[in-house]
């Protein structure tokens, strides 16, 4: 009952064959077996889940709204009315919002059912779940590897079938690179086609909310409802969004795709290269037309991301003092004793090394050195990107470099874990869609995933290529033995 689509899950529904409420009980009794294991969820939302199921259940159905009824997660830095929103972190335990982020309320006005929030890495800064405050989430193809992050819970608890889909944040590939390693669908939007209001920010230039399905097809059905230009949100677009489910079956023939060697660096998981140019011959089946392009600045992306983002964050975690909300220490007379104490006690390591690093290129003397620097070779990349796009109409490469390492392998050698963006940074450094669909196995059984990358606002040209490889292999319907 949980191994399926939006789309069957609400034809289930329509004929009466569940009840919502069922559906619901269903998914938290899932979860009350399953998740003490993988650790997906910080917070519950069962009593006004099964409330708001029972108020469906007495309601016609059979009116075509795709997300009726259907029960999500939600990742834990995008806030929600009444429900507890930690982002990860000890120091929003206890903030229980009073109003709920954008991205979300849209799929609530559209009777969606949130079962609860997703565990991440303290204020999305990680790419392995491992940062979360609380306690790491767990692959659910080996549960001695990490799921990726920082949408470790979201992703995760897709992938183990506890939620039909989820939402999560995209900053340098926390919502693909995590799908790659779990085995499932991770779209990150063009930035400004989703609002960010009520995203707890790490990097306000980079932030984007994003769907994680079990399908492509679910991705557009989400990306149709959270699109939009929204008031509260001066960053979002004001141009008319697409219907991005219309399209999705139009097929790729005719199409021209690029496969950058610059992507194909050295380090990369045999298996892993294997894959992508395996889905590029399948690609070619269906008539696309595979192009060898360079994105000659694709070196500098991770250097520049890692002084870009912390740099903003490092100007965005100046908040959390103690003094206005979240964690305040017991210690300290003056108040900058008590604001360093505060953050001393309860920001999590990789947050003190990022807001370190970004105050560090923030500050006088240094900041035309790197963040300046940063902030130019940032536009030769998107450059990059125009350049190829005038050539082809998308892209295609790994998500990730490898598949799932193992849980501790790199916690202590952060520049090994940085390491594991390199090839979904980009995507944010120029704004641009992708989308990660799974590819392939390896030898130990792990997920690999395949990235498409996209013009800006092409959502729809991405979904196709994606649907078009779905359609033509089996990777999306296997799912992990728990």
């Amino acid at each position: 009952m949980t191994d399926l689509s939006i789309k069957k899950t609400q034809e289930l529904l329509r004929e009466k064959k569940i009840s919502v409420k069922e559906l619901v009980l269903f998914y938290y009794d899932r979860i009350a077996k399953i998740d003490r294991k993988i650790g997906a969820y910080l917070a519950l939302n069962q009593e006004r889940a099964l409330k708001k199921a029972k108020e469906l259940d007495k309601q016609d159905l059979k009116s075509y709204n795709p997300l009726a009824g259907i029960p999500f997660c939600v990742k834990d830095n995008l806030v929600t009315e009444g429900l507890e929103t930690t982002a990860g972190s000890k120091t929003l335990k206890g903030y229980f919002p009073t109003y709920t982020a954008t991205s979300i309320q849209k799929l609530q006005n559209e009777d969606a059912i949130i079962l609860g929030k997703g565990n991440c890495d303290a204020f999305a800064f990680g790419a392995s779940g491992e940062n979360s405050g609380f306690f790491p989430t767990k692959n659910p193809w080996d549960l001695s590897r990490v799921p990726g992050g920082s949408s470790s819970g979201p992703t995760a608890a897709v992938a183990a079938n506890l939620c039909v889909f989820a939402i999560g944040t995209d900053t340098g590939g926390s919502v693909r690179q995590p799908a790659s390693l779990c085995g499932i669908v991770g779209l990150k939007p063009t930035y400004g086609l989703v609002s960010r209001w009520g995203l707890i920010a790490m990097a306000s230039s980079f932030d984007c909310p994003g769907p994680i399905t079990k399908t492509v097809e679910d991705a557009a059905i989400i990306l149709n409802e959270i699109a939009g230009q929204d008031p509260q949100d001066a960053t979002t677009s004001s141009a008319p969004t697409d219907n991005y489910s219309k399209t999705i079956d139009s097929g790729i023939r005719g199409l021209k795709i690029g496969l950058p060697k610059e992507y194909f660096v050295k380090g990369i998981q045999k298996e892993v290269k294997e894959a992508v140019f395996e889905a590029a011959r399948v690609l070619e089946k269906q008539k696309a037309n595979i192009v060898n392009i360079s994105l000659p600045n694709t070196e500098y992306a991770l250097a520049v991301y890692y002084i870009l983002v912390p740099s903003e964050i490092s100007a965005n975690m100046s908040r959390y003092d103690g003094v206005r909300f979240g964690y305040r220490s017991n210690h300290g007379i003056t108040a900058q004793e008590q604001t360093a104490f505060s953050r001393q006690e309860s920001l999590e390591d990789e947050l003190k090394r990022r807001i370190i690093i970004g105050t560090f290129s923030l500050s006088s003397g240094y900041y035309d050195a790197y963040y300046l620097k940063a902030s130019k070779v940032r536009r030769l990349i998107l450059n990059d990107f125009e350049t190829a796009f005038k050539k082809v109409d998308a892209i295609i490469c790994p998500t990730s470099p490898t598949t799932a390492f193992k849980l501790g392998e790199k916690i202590e050698d952060p520049l090994q874990m940085y390491l594991s963006d390199i090839f979904t940074v980009s995507a944010n450094l120029a704004g641009i869609p992708g989308i990660s669909v799974p590819c392939g196995f390896d030898h130990q059984g792990l997920p690999i995933g395949l990235q498409i990358l996209g013009k800006h606002f092409d959502e729809k040209t991405i979904l196709r290529i994606a649907r078009a490889y779905e359609q033509s292999t089996n990777w999306s319907k296997i799912r992990p033995k728990l």
